[in-house]
């Protein structure tokens, strides 16, 4: 398992994108420490300590299943979950299909 390391992150978007994630999510801390993710206990245990000012300041994160690392990975960089991004791709392009048909008219 790869380790990723998260910055600024929002708590709840982060908590939703694991929530969506198949296998166990680790937060693996400076002392060791490894704490299930998705436990709701373990959450707040462990998130607590992290929290600055409402946003993840620094952490690392560890996935079970590959698919959850790039999920989580994507989200790091883009702040979005992969479908989130999909979605307003696919929106922009139906937006920019209307435009053109008024022009046409």
């Amino acid at each position: 398992m790869a380790a990723i390391e998260l910055h600024n992150v929002e708590v709840q978007a982060f908590l939703a994108e694991i929530d969506k994630c198949e296998g166990d999510v680790f937060l693996v801390t400076d002392e060791g420490n490894r704490l299930n993710l998705k436990s709701k206990l373990c959450q707040l245990i462990g998130l607590t300590q992290l929290i600055e000012g409402g946003k993840i300041s620094n952490a690392h994160i560890e996935c079970q299943k590959p698919e959850d690392e790039s999920k989580l990975f994507r989200f790091n960089i883009f702040g979005a979950s992969a479908e989130e991004a999909e979605e307003e791709k696919k929106d922009e392009a139906e937006e920019e299909v209307k435009d053109e048909d008024k022009k046409d008219e």
